[in-house]
Parts: C-alpha cells; sequence; structure tokens
C-alpha cells in the first residue's frame, strides 16, 4: 500500500521537478515516485543506472551501452554461469557482472519482460521504424563456416 510522505524542496528544485513532469507528461507524484525510486535501486546495486529510451526509463550498466537485460540475457544463454558470462566481456569485471546478476535477483519481472519484449522484435517492426532499412541474404556456405 502506498504511503504519503510530505517532503520540502527548494523552489527552484520543485520548479525543475514540475517542468521535468511537465515535459514527461507525468503526474508530479508519478515523478518523484519514480525519481525516488530510481536513486534509491542506483544506492543499493553498483553498476547500475537509469537512462531514457524509446521503450521508456530503463536499467543499464555503468560505463556502458549496455541496458541490464541484455546482459541478463546472454547470461542466460550460458545457463546463468558468471564465468562464462565473465568471459563474454573480458574487459569488465566480475563485479560489474555481478552487479547485473544482483539487480536480476530483485526485479526479474522487469527484466524479463524486457527480454521479451526485444526478443519480440521482428524484421517487420524494424522497417516500420526505420524506413530505410534492408535485408540481406546471408550465403548458406557463411552459416555453415566454410
Amino acid at each position: 500500500m502506498a504511503q504519503l510522505i510530505s517532503a520540502r524542496l527548494p523552489e527552484k528544485t520543485a520548479d525543475r521537478v514540475k517542468l521535468y513532469a511537465q515535459r514527461k507528461q507525468r503526474s508530479l507524484n508519478e515523478t518523484v515516485s519514480l525519481a525516488l525510486e530510481e536513486w534509491l535501486r542506483q544506492n543499493e546495486y553498483a553498476f547500475i543506472e537509469f537512462r531514457d529510451t524509446p521503450d521508456g526509463r530503463m536499467a543499464y550498466m555503468k560505463n556502458s551501452r549496455l541496458p541490464v537485460y541484455w546482459v541478463i540475457k546472454v547470461a542466460k544463454s550460458y545457463e546463468m554461469d558468471i564465468e562464462q558470462v565473465c568471459a563474454y566481456w573480458p574487459h569488465r569485471l566480475r563485479a560489474w557482472v555481478q552487479s547485473a546478476f544482483h539487480y536480476y535477483e530483485a526485479y526479474s519481472e522487469e527484466i524479463d519482460l524486457q527480454i521479451a519484449l526485444s526478443d519480440a522484435v521482428t524484421f517487420d517492426v524494424l522497417k516500420r521504424q526505420l524506413p530505410q532499412i534492408e535485408a540481406f541474404p546471408i550465403p548458406e556456405a557463411i552459416l555453415q563456416g566454410e
């Protein structure tokens, strides 16, 4: 159940929050709640930050262009074996990978939904978003590794 928590903000901060809420077409309550939730998560999980994307706010791995769901998608392909995932990203700290695992433990529904939405993207969907995109056939010999 939601709780009402009152806080006093400096006038300039309050004005900035109101303007941000308007730009994002969100209520002031929703904006403050989301900002606080993201701030808490970023403080609770190392290497996690939130970014705006065309699909809304999303958890990303710090110092990378990778959303957390992508790290977990790779991890699932290795049956969540952290050693194999670390080998996949050899220039990343183990703690970086571990952070994605910890975040997934706490927010698996969020990450699993993002993976499912990513997996649902087809070439036809991309064509609508990127009208200049072209498909190129891959010769069978290349697919066979010849």
